[in-house]
């Protein structure tokens, strides 16, 4: 019976990882002060997980690096291969003893983890079959090869039916010498195509094998802790409804491996999904990640009935396509306790949405979807792109004057990101745009740069524009909702405990409130941290911020 080995490798670089930027949300450990990591359920590898046992006799196992870096007290490692080493070392894995080894590598950022893990695992499992997949093996597989010389197969697209193929098969060499989801060094060498092999009925995948995560590792990400209004204590459950998205957006890869064409799970078997983590976990929560949820209204619609059936509640961590959000859906997510809704602007420019982007949005939807909202108590999250070739400081401009009219609970400012399969990444390098590593960077570290703007000034003005828009002109404070306001400062001092913004912004809404001593508390840290901060100095200057009484 073959043994495998599922690892998630870090998601940020070690450089990244020991050393935040300005604009990372940090963690504290008795070590010091680290970049914080998203720990998402790892849905691909609990999904094959499933697969496989349904159909195949296998024993398998999971390491997720990013859970590990989030639960450990000190980090004293000189780089993430000493603790891939020390971590694989360990008496149980040794004991294990995997006989295939399966990297999942889905973001850039993790790319050269990747190669790292790999090596170590090459080292310390011998005789294992080592194998990756995801987004990045999928796309830039022989820049894998290039550098590593230790996987033996990489996987094209989604693996449930490749693994079980190579799971089968009598001769593993040969299955992956043949099969057509499966690149080796000699197939990518000889410039062959391949092809995804997808489930199409995604009710032939059983219920994820949550049993191989310890689900409460995940109570712990990070990234769910910065929405305002998300209830951290409870347990939370990553799930996807549907693979595929019909939209063509210039920025994302995700069709690369999931394909254009919606594929969907019945809604009877997500009505027995949602009874077994209620009775077998106790779930509240449902985080979907699917890349379109609301391709199909009415089934949508449906779901969310049997979310309420259920007594849970349910979060769209990657947002929801807007022109669908009619009062009656929003409504419906309302009657979940939905609190707060993720809403995927990405441009307050139209003419950034139809020409570069290629999003099928019109903004004036985007002014109705967040007054329904307010209306019936959903806060809004926005999540905005800002330095796309093609795009223009006008542009920006543009953008940042129709979003000051919106009454947005919050803002998401990130940088775009060329990430591999995606169009952006195509123009990029045909315009000679790249003057960064594009594998290794993220959201947050600009690489592009045109001859309408540098990477250092789209990585400050994402940075400005976060702290007029959330803080300086923040609607809530605006409006006089000083208590939720309070909530998005205390949650980003949550997320980066020295932020002088925050606690500016929260001692104004402490003292409106008539909380005197938390407003005398946190006026002098904020006086403190300007006082020792140049940084901060600049922006308070930038911003003509008032002393505090």
């Amino acid at each position: 019976m073959e043994r495998i080995l599922f690892i998630v490798p870090p998601y940020v670089s070690h450089e990244s990882f020991v050393n935040p930027a300005f604009n990372d949300g940090t963690i504290e450990k008795k070590s010091g002060k680290y970049r914080s990591i998203a720990t998402d359920m790892p849905i691909g590898l609990i999904s094959m997980s499933a697969y496989l046992k349904k159909n195949t006799r296998v024993e398998i196992r999971l390491i997720d690096c990013n859970v590990v870096l989030n639960k450990l007290e000190r980090f004293d490692y000189r780089s993430f291969t000493e603790m891939f080493r020390d971590l694989l070392s360990q008496q149980q894995w040794l004991e294990y003893a995997p006989t295939i080894v399966g990297v999942s590598s889905l973001f850039t950022p993790a790319y050269y983890n990747t190669i790292d893990v790999g090596r170590v695992a090459r080292e310390i499992f011998p005789a294992a079959l080592l194998l990756a997949g995801g987004g990045v093996p999928t796309n830039i597989y022989r820049d894998i090869f290039r550098d590593s010389d230790c996987f033996d197969a990489l996987c094209y697209g989604e693996g449930e039916k490749p693994l079980l193929s190579l799971v089968d098969a009598p001769d593993k060499r040969e299955l992956l010498a043949t099969h057509p989801a499966w690149i080796t060094r000699a197939k990518a060498d000889a410039r062959q195509t391949f092809h995804h092999d997808f489930v199409e009925s995604l009710d032939e995948i059983p219920f994820y094998d949550y049993d191989i995560l310890n689900v409460d590792d995940y109570s712990l990400n990070p990234t769910i802790g910065t929405f305002a209004t998300f209830d951290t204590r409870q347990h939370i459950f990553h799930i996807a409804s549907s693979r595929g998205c019909t939209h063509h957006c210039s920025f994302c890869a995700s069709h690369t491996v999931h394909g254009r064409k919606m594929r969907y799970h019945s809604l009877e078997r997500i009505r027995e999904d949602f009874q077994r983590l209620k009775e077998r976990f106790g779930a509240k929560t449902v985080v979907f990640q699917d890349d379109h949820f609301m391709a199909d209204k009415k089934r949508a619609l449906e779901i969310i009935a049997i979310v309420r059936e259920n007594g849970m509640t349910a979060f769209f961590q990657s947002g929801l396509a807007l022109y669908a959000l009619d009062r009656n859906v929003l409504a419906a997510l309302k009657s979940i306790g939905l609190s707060q809704i993720v809403l995927s602007v990405e441009s307050g420019s139209n003419r950034v949405l139809k020409e570069i982007m290629h999003k099928p949005l019109n903004l004036n939807i985007v002014r109705r979807v967040i007054e329904d909202c307010h209306e019936l108590g959903i806060a809004t999250d926005v999540t905005i792109l800002i330095g796309l070739p093609g795009e223009t400081k006008q542009d920006i401009e543009d953008a940042r004057a129709f979003l000051k009219t919106l009454d947005a609970t919050w803002f998401r400012f990130n940088v775009a990101t060329p990430l591999v399969g995606s169009e952006m990444l195509d123009v990029s390098i045909k315009g000679n745009y790249l003057k960064g590593n594009y594998i290794d960077c993220d959201f947050k570290r600009a690489v592009i740069e045109t001859p309408d703007f540098t990477p250092e000034f789209i990585q400050e003005k994402a940075y400005a524009l976060n702290l007029e828009l959330n803080f300086v002109g923040n609607s809530d404070v605006r409006r006089g909702n000083y208590a939720r306001a309070l909530q998005g400062f205390e949650n980003t001092l949550h997320k980066k405990s020295d932020h002088a913004f925050a606690f500016y912004f929260a001692a104004q809404c402490y003292r409106k409130l008539g909380q005197d001593v938390k407003y005398q508390e946190y006026k002098r840290q904020y006086e403190e941290i300007v006082r020792e901060s140049a940084f901060w100095r600049g922006y308070v200057r930038q911003f003509d911020l008032a002393p505090l009484a």
